[in-house]
């Protein structure tokens, strides 16, 4: 019998038991997903001066990853870099919404479609999960932390549709659907009408109605664009 070889000998493990890839994070990185976050919440409201210096002593680094991170930002449209001036928090461009909606409900639209297709038991008991945790953020009057699990449901569906990467596009694309939206919650009582929306297509789903599901998710990413008028009124400083 012809002896294994050292090679032959080792077992290895199957691929999902092996360690994922740890994404390297620089200092760059950790101060544009800092800024990013503050920015897309309001935390750091439109028209708000960046100083290098302050953002640099808030993290301990030098200026040249705050400066890094800055470009990153001026890239995605969230800040605005005037050379021997300064760099403040852009404006959310209205004009740029409405595009990003047709980008969403292109997207979107599509992946519902696939999720009330192939949804099982476990998957509309995600979603169930979701909208729960959504109604009581909505009596206690929580935005901040309804809109991050409104985030969480549209990304559970392009995961049940087993299009992950979708959401990778679409985080890109609804950036400043996103800045917007921060003001249409506390400010338009949208959180008493997304939770209909969202049951509205979650029931779709679970119906293994595509084309229903399609339509809710339509009329649900509707809604976002009659706010803006009206937001534009209300803060005139934060658009463009």
């Amino acid at each position: 019998m012809r002896q294994a070889s050292s090679f032959e000998a080792i077992d290895f493990p199957a691929l999902s038991e092996r360690p994922a890839k740890l994404r390297r994070v620089t200092a760059a990185d950790a101060i544009f997903e800092g800024l990013y976050a503050d920015i897309v919440s309001l935390r750091m409201p439109p028209g708000m001066a960046l100083q290098e210096k302050r953002i640099a002593d808030e993290f301990g680094v030098s200026r040249t990853p705050v400066r890094e991170a800055l470009l990153r930002l001026s890239e995605g449209g969230l800040v605005d870099i005037y050379p021997q001036s300064g760099t403040v928090v852009s404006r959310i461009p209205v004009s740029a919404i409405p595009e990003a909606v047709v980008v969403r409900k292109a997207l979107e639209s599509t992946t519902v479609e696939r999720a009330a297709r192939i949804a099982q038991l476990h998957d509309i008991a995600r979603l169930d999960a979701i909208i729960a945790r959504q109604k009581a953020l909505t009596v206690v009057g929580d935005a901040s932390s309804f809109h991050e699990e409104d985030e969480v449901f549209h990304q559970a569906l392009t995961q049940i549709a087993g299009y992950p990467g979708i959401w990778t596009i679409l985080k890109t694309v609804k950036v400043q659907i996103d800045r917007a939206r921060r003001l249409t919650l506390p400010a338009l009582g949208r959180m008493d009408n997304v939770v209909p929306e969202h049951i509205a297509i979650r029931d779709a789903i679970a119906a293994h109605d595509a084309e229903a599901a399609r339509d809710a998710m339509l009329h649900h990413l509707s809604a976002v664009i009659p706010d803006v008028a009206e937001l534009r009124t209300r803060y005139p400083d934060y658009f463009c």
